[in-house]
């Protein structure tokens, strides 16, 4: 099975790298794909089944067969334009978790990896108290590529509706080929992808929804946290991922119950 797995995709892959490879000798403005990606897309293809488990295998020949395809993707010209490189997502691709932000930033564009910034560090700290390692989840984005920001600028601006309607469908196969057992929407942005609506956070953080049949917990992107330091506000997203904990089944010490209490 696992060969047979690698023997279907690695030909389209080899292809794919090598269309890369050839893009960067020549130059060029469009499509970008930096070396970091490239390098990526290399190691994704040579697991082996004494590394892992034949559907771990399976799920990461698939995953490297859509990060391929978002590399290059220029669905959105003015971000692919402007993109240093795509942002696919990283993890386990059979992990029982899946977080889901909104889209890279600045530090994201240009490591080729999502949530490493501030936000990203804060983020694998919750992770990491949670009980897993960064390793263990799958972490993506709505939008693959940064959003771009006029000359001169700095921050962040929230991907357009258009912009995430075209994006989506690759998360959508993230999705589909990882199957987690519980989800997790980090801010406004992420649930609105994920369930189409736009309700206030306040409304609905901290109950469970979902997605495609996938349990999928709304909490409060890592930023928020950042610009609301208060230990209240910790604890709405702390006493959110202490819900995902138990849907897993996972084993909660009193030292985690009582964090942030107030």
């Amino acid at each position: 099975m696992v060969q047979s797995v690698a023997n279907e995709f690695s030909p389209a892959l080899d292809i794919v790298l090598n269309a890369l490879e050839q893009m960067r000798e020549r130059g060029g403005k469009l499509p970008r794909a930096s070396r970091v990606s490239l390098t990526q897309l290399h190691h994704r293809t040579v697991a082996t089944p004494a590394q892992e488990s034949s559907a771990a295998v399976s799920r990461t020949a698939l995953l490297a067969a859509i990060q391929a395809r978002v590399a290059v993707c220029t669905k959105c010209p003015h971000l692919a334009r402007s993109r240093t490189q795509t942002v696919f997502g990283v993890g386990n691709p059979d992990a029982e978790l899946m977080f889901v932000g909104e889209a890279p930033g600045a530090d994201e564009d240009a490591r080729g990896e999502p949530f490493v910034g501030r936000a990203g560090q804060l983020l694998t700290k919750i992770i990491e108290t949670m009980g897993f390692k960064r390793s263990d989840v799958y972490i993506a984005n709505i939008l693959k590529c940064r959003p771009d920001m006029p000359r001169g600028s700095s921050g962040n601006r929230p991907p357009t509706p258009e912009e995430m309607q075209t994006c989506l469908p690759y998360l959508a196969e993230q999705i589909a080929i990882i199957r987690p057992k519980v989800m997790v929407a980090l801010g406004k942005t992420a649930v609105e992808g994920l369930l189409g609506t736009c309700g206030p956070m306040r409304e609905m953080r901290g109950r469970w929804h979902s997605h495609q049949e996938t349990p999928l917990m709304v909490t409060y992107h890592p930023s928020y946290l950042l610009r609301n330091q208060a230990p209240s506000e910790k604890r709405k997203v702390w006493e959110d991922m202490l819900q995902v904990l138990e849907r897993l089944d996972r084993p909660i010490s009193e030292k985690q119950r009582n964090y942030f209490r107030v």
